[in-house]
């Protein structure tokens, strides 16, 4: 069980308005992600909070923490709005707690505070891409037409406070789920539902991403749970959104397993490219048996989302016949493992090619999605994190080299390229650097 950590999320307001924040692309957590001030909660906050009788049942050390998080991230001194008395109200909206599956835990307090007056904040855009005061339900509609993203307790305070700004209490704040019963889900993006089954995938990843996009027709991406239990629960839970195909990124197991007995079963057809269908078959001869199978190439719109064609992108590299969806005002890009929100992507085997990958990945940057998003982890903003993944993979490329250079087979490579990485995993590792020293080949960099 993880550790959890107190924090608090401010809600400033004045009038109809709320400050909110954007969160920069290039951050390594939650980038391009919509939220409020705040922070973790330290020893020392309780000597932070003020004597004040909007204050008076409201733990002072969490309360001070507020004080001074806003301090610090937009230089406003709350204890001089108090004491001056430009603050109408204090509330404390609700309680969000992270769950269980994720390794970084925290005990997020929200409070709303009432201005009389805009203050002039000082923003730190180290942090925030944007700062701005915004009517309550201009972000609520910002959400449902799938213009922001943001976590869950967020996104129920933006729907709580667009429909009533006046609401004091959120109760359902809390992001909760019965794991008995179902897999985790969430919709960080209106109209992304993405389902989290515990999967047979890498690690330090122990579960892939099944998504339930569409207006209309419903698709289910990767469906992939790891035994019959979590099938159980995966089913259950995609009664809640229905579904009327599946569409299959690509080959690897942790992407498709058990998507056969799901096509029976709810009477599903299957979107693949020919290839992954190939890769398929050549394991499990008679997995497509009695499903209807349907290949699809770039180009293809295979469903709807808020009214914009879903289309379909081939993205070779990590495996040949590895597909994408992309919306066609590109708002978000599904990338199945072209990056990896957890570990990192492996290029090996016959289906790799990482000639092919710097070239998927360098088409998908010029393309700019707004957001993307990865079959292992949440969705972020911008493209930031494929930036750095074709960074790594450029520098690992200029390791291999130099270390071929100095005569080192890629078996002498692997404790000085992998040192940090688990020995486990370095037969992956292992595969990938084979896969560079055969792009360097085919630049003309290396004789063969």
């Amino acid at each position: 069980m993880s550790k959890i950590i107190d924090a608090v999320s401010v809600v400033l307001t004045c009038g109809d308005e709320i400050f909110a924040i954007e969160r920069q692309y290039f951050l390594s957590a939650f980038p391009g992600y919509w939220a409020f001030p705040g922070g973790k909660v330290e020893a020392s906050d309780a000597l932070e909070c003020p004597e004040h009788p909007h204050l008076a049942s409201f733990d002072r050390r969490l309360f001070g923490a507020v004080v001074r998080e806003i301090r610090e991230e937009l230089g406003f001194d709350l204890r001089l709005e108090l004491a001056q008395g430009r603050v109408s109200a204090v509330c404390e909206l609700g309680l969000a707690v992270t769950p269980d599956f994720n390794p970084y835990r925290f005990s997020t307090y929200f409070y709303k505070i009432e201005l009389m007056q805009k203050p002039a904040f000082v923003v730190d855009r180290n942090e925030a891409r944007t700062a701005e005061w915004v009517r309550a339900d201009e972000l609520f509609r910002r959400y449902n037409e799938g213009r922001l993203l943001a976590v869950p307790p967020i996104v129920k305070v933006i729907l709580a406070l667009g429909q009533d700004l006046g609401v004091r209490s959120i109760p359902d704040i809390n992001f909760a789920y019965d794991a008995d019963r179902f897999v985790p889900w969430i919709e960080s993006l209106k109209g992304i539902r993405q389902l989290m089954p515990l999967s047979h995938t890498l690690p330090p990843a122990t579960r892939t991403n099944a998504f339930v996009i569409g207006d209309v027709v419903k698709l289910v991406v990767d469906p992939s749970p790891r035994d019959d239990v979590e099938y159980e629960k995966f089913v259950r839970t995609l009664a809640l959104f229905g579904s009327d195909k599946i569409f299959l990124t690509h080959h690897h197991p942790d992407h498709y397993e058990r998507s056969d007995r799901l096509a029976r079963e709810l009477n599903l057809p299957v979107l693949l490219s020919a290839y992954t269908r190939n890769r398929i078959l050549a394991s499990k001869p008679d997995f497509f048996d009695g499903i209807s199978v349907e290949i699809v190439v770039e180009g293809d719109q295979v469903t709807s989302w808020l009214g914009r064609k879903v289309m379909v992108m081939e993205i070779p590299g990590h495996d040949e016949g590895q597909l994408a969806l992309y919306p066609d005002d590109l708002s978000w890009f599904l990338a199945g493992d072209l990056f990896q929100g957890i570990g990192t992507v492996v290029i090996g085997g016959d289906e790799g090619d990482m000639k092919k990958y710097f070239a998927t990945l360098e088409r998908v940057i010029s393309l700019a999605p707004r957001i993307v998003f990865p079959s292992h982890g949440i969705g972020l903003g911008g493209t930031n994190i494929i930036e750095k993944t074709l960074a790594h993979r450029r520098l690992r490329e200029t390791q291999v080299q130099e270390l071929h250079k100095k005569g080192l087979s890629p078996e002498e490579m692997l404790p000085t390229i992998y040192a940090e990485v688990k020995r486990e995993l370095w037969p992956y590792a292992l595969e990938t650097i084979k896969k560079h020293l055969k792009k360097l080949e085919s630049d003309g960099v290396l004789s063969k």
